[in-house]
């Protein structure tokens, strides 16, 4: 692992970014943990990508995009996040009530997983949330089957907050899929 290099994207890195998002959606578990298809991301121009990593880039103030790099120069893994402001609505429609971290787009590539890269993309994530965007508490939303993805969020000091997102699309009218939301404040975070 130390031959890996975790640092936030640069600008021109759009195509490299293009790629990664591309292969985190062809993940098996991807219709749990992200709300956009294959199908609908490779169909978006250049100028899409191009614009979406400009604003998490490098000395990006509402979002920043961190992500893990190889000896090789490939990307294995990455996240991204986005700077909540208070009194604001986020994406499901619910009242922002303070200046918080969202991540999102959470991805490693398979071979790279249980390594620890991950959990330093997080630190990473943290101290930039907690550094240059001055939040006090960072949050996250994660598919209430997605188990893996519990389990490393509650290792790395996350906790369900009781907040539920529903999103609809059940196996059947009774049954709602959801979202979780886990957060970290920041006074528990070392």
């Amino acid at each position: 692992m130390s031959s890996f290099v975790v640092r936030s994207v640069r600008a021109d890195e759009w195509r490299a970014a293009k790629e990664l998002r591309l292969a985190a959606l062809r993940d098996p578990v991807a219709h749990l943990a992200f709300l956009e298809t294959y199908e609908e991301a490779v169909g978006r121009p250049d100028s899409f990508w191009q614009e979406r990593v400009q604003r998490g880039a490098e000395g990006a103030t509402g979002a920043q995009q961190i992500i893990a790099e190889g000896p090789d120069g490939e990307w294995v893994g990455g996240l991204v996040v986005l700077v909540e402001e208070a009194g604001t609505t986020d994406w499901a429609g619910f009242a922002v009530e303070q200046l918080q971290g969202h991540i999102v787009g959470v991805f490693m590539l398979p071979e790279h997983r249980g390594c620890g890269l991950t959990d330093v993309m997080f630190d990473a994530a943290l101290e930039w949330a907690w550094e240059a965007a001055g939040v006090e508490r960072v949050r996250l939303i994660v598919h209430q089957d997605n188990a893996r993805a519990q389990r490393f969020y509650r290792r790395v000091g996350f906790i369900p907050s009781g907040v539920t997102v529903p999103l609809g699309g059940g196996s059947d009218d009774s049954e709602l899929d959801a979202e979780l939301e886990f957060v970290l404040e920041r006074e528990l975070h070392p």
